[in-house]
């Protein structure tokens, strides 16, 4: 191994997130993989924070450690990711949340996995939703995946067909993803107070055409941070109907026959959710009866727009 390249470019793209920029960096500078073997990349994404110049100050403060500041003036998570992609010189690129904080082995145990498993194209881990100030009574395991809660399986194995890493822990080869032509900029993610989402959905989806197996190890975690404001109607909602907003943009693009066949799934997933939740009633869960229906219908109404 070449132990003076970089084997690995963590991308971290980023829009407003001063107050957690910093904490996620910070637990990338404290990896247990040598500093020479992994870069670091922040895509600033139009932040209007100070965002930027938190970076830049911890660049000018820790010389030592290969971190990059670059910006995208296109707004979305996509056209980031990307750009922070085309400026990697690893041959693993690593997607990291700018409000996630990586655990210490977090990239030591990436490259080990790529060096065992070199039949793998792709690879997810564990997230682990930090709630500020605390889990609210009426959040479930069916509502949390909004939030980036993530827990696929208890030992490491491939995803299953049409299953695929949360984009706020993913790794891919650099060579793989060049191939399939990186993220699907018709799917931007976040853009402003619009939501298109389903861009790692795509993702994976298009690199798992060829039947290379994408991973899920477990023990790869990173936490991630959702804060009060994430937990409102109004911000579940955006979340909710982007995931709906995306799979028409997804979906349209391969026919109109797969477009009325997500609806029809989407439909049937209102059913299962309303079921869902009159268990929760009964199971004296009351609190999480609704939110698990509003999720299916958000998402619906966002399919339909």
């Amino acid at each position: 191994m070449d132990t003076l390249k970089p084997q690995i470019s963590v991308v971290v793209c980023s829009y407003n997130r001063a107050d957690y920029i910093i904490d996620a960096v910070e637990s990338l500078n404290k990896q247990t993989l040598r500093k020479e073997l992994f870069e670091v990349f922040v895509v600033d994404n139009n932040s209007i924070d100070n965002t930027g110049a938190l970076v830049q100050d911890y660049m000018q403060a820790h010389p030592g450690f290969h971190l990059h500041y670059l910006s995208e003036q296109k707004q979305g998570a996509s056209f980031a990711r990307n750009t922070g992609a085309s400026f990697a010189t690893g041959t693993i690129l690593c997607f990291m949340d700018d409000d996630a904080v990586a655990a210490p082995d977090y990239l030591e145990r990436m490259l080990r996995f790529f060096e065992q498993y070199p039949d793998a194209v792709g690879l997810g881990g564990r997230i682990i939703p930090r709630y500020i100030p605390a889990e609210p009574k009426w959040m479930s395991y069916y509502v949390s995946s909004m939030v980036g809660n993530f827990d696929y399986s208890p030992t490491l194995v491939p995803f299953a067909a049409g299953k695929y890493p949360l984009e706020s822990n993913m790794a891919v080869r650099k060579n793989a993803f060049d191939t399939i032509g990186g993220f699907n900029t018709a799917l931007p993610g976040v853009a402003g107070e619009l939501r298109v989402g389903g861009e790692g959905k795509d993702f994976f989806l298009r690199l798992q055409q060829d039947g290379a197996p994408v991973y899920y190890d477990p023990k790869l975690v990173v936490h991630h941070v959702v804060e009060v404001k994430k937990l409102t109607p109004h911000y579940l909602y955006r979340v909710a109907s982007g995931y709906g907003r995306g799979e028409k943009v997804r979906t349209l693009a391969i026919g109109k026959t797969a477009y009325w066949k997500k609806i029809l799934e989407y439909g049937f997933k209102l059913g299962a959710a309303m079921v869902l939740g009159l268990g929760y009633a009964l199971k004296g869960k009351p609190a999480q009866t609704w939110p698990v229906i509003r999720f299916r219908i958000d998402a619906l109404k966002g399919l339909l727009e």
